[in-house]
Order: C-alpha cells, then sequence, then structure tokens
C-alpha cells in the first residue's frame, strides 16, 4: 500500500530516495564507523508537501535530521551555496537548515535533530520521536504564546481585599 501511494506522491517519492540513498551510505562510507547506533537503520518519516518543499525527518545510525528538498514541478528557490545556512518559514516557525547536496538526489537543506543518536535503544524508539518531531514542525499552534501567568498579589492588595476576588477568579 505504502509502494503505491509513494508512487502517486511526490513527497513520499523524495521520502523513499532518500530512504535508497543513506542505505546506500550507510552500506558504503558509514559502514563499520564507530558514530553509528547499531540498532538503528534507516528511515524516512512524515514525509509532506508544503509551499512548494518537501520536508521530512530522516532518521539514520548516525543522525536523525528535518530535511527539505525542492518539489520536482515547484519553482525553485534561489540555490544556497553548499554549506551555508538557508532559514525556512514551517507552521511551527523560522527553521534554519544547512545547504547540501546528495549523488542521487541532488539539492537538500538537513536540521540536525540528533547527531549521533545513540540516546535511541531501538528503531521503534527513533522512529515514535521523528514521528513526534514532524507533527511539531507542522503544527501552528506551537507559536501561540502561553498564556499569561496571573498577576502577582502584594500585601496592599491582600488588606483591601483583592485576594478573595483573585481566588475567585481562578480556574479550578
Amino acid at each position: 500500500m505504502e509502494a503505491e501511494r509513494a508512487g502517486s506522491d511526490p513527497a513520499l517519492t523524495l521520502g523513499r530516495r532518500l530512504e535508497d540513498c543513506y542505505r546506500h551510505i550507510h552500506a558504503t562510507a558509514m559502514a563499520d564507523v564507530p558514530i553509528c547506533n547499531p540498532a538503528l537503520g534507516v528511515a524516512a518519516t512524515g514525509f509532506r508537501a508544503y509551499g512548494g518543499r518537501v520536508f521530512g525527518i530522516v532518521t539514520t545510525p548516525w543522525f536523525m535530521n528535518l530535511v527539505a528538498l525542492h518539489l520536482p514541478d515547484a519553482p525553485p528557490a534561489a540555490p544556497a551555496a553548499i554549506g551555508t545556512t538557508v532559514r525556512i518559514g514551517l507552521p511551527a516557525g523560522e527553521v534554519d537548515f544547512i545547504a547540501g547536496e546528495l549523488d542521487t538526489i541532488g539539492r537538500i537543506a538537513s536540521c540536525s535533530l540528533f547527531s549521533p543518536v545513540f540516546e535511541f535503544a531501538t528503531m521503534e524508539t527513533a522512529l515514535e520521536t521523528a514521528e513526534e518531531a514532524i507533527r511539531a514542525f507542522f503544527d501552528p499552534s506551537a507559536l501561540e504564546p502561553p498564556p499569561a501567568p496571573p498577576a502577582p498579589l502584594n500585601r496592599r492588595d491582600l488588606l483591601r481585599g483583592k485576594f478573595r476576588k483573585h481566588e475567585e477568579a481562578m480556574p479550578e
């Protein structure tokens, strides 16, 4: 079912291509590198289109990154020099990415969430974290300011009986 959806959804297709690319990197350049967590594999999580780009989380044995790639049919943004910071607006706010390039993928922007990833004992735990992270980046309520704390009482207010009024206004 996932493969059928990936064929019609460019975001899922790019996510699967990234998985393939990083599996190859893991099997070649990262094989036996000590920063790799042997409990983890490679996975693409939560890939979706937003603002002419595809966003998702890539988990590997050596990092977990939020990544951004341009949609194939979207007008490309001005290319950033590799290694420079690119600020991209998401529903939860502005996020800084590092511009890069992968041989089989092309331009990619990455925001490191975890590196290395030894805090994850299982792939299941890493994927749960990735799912929560992608939800958080695309949750506009994250931009809402927290409610203001109640005004502090001073002795003068207490003596004037304002404490009772303040207490009655407090929700239970």
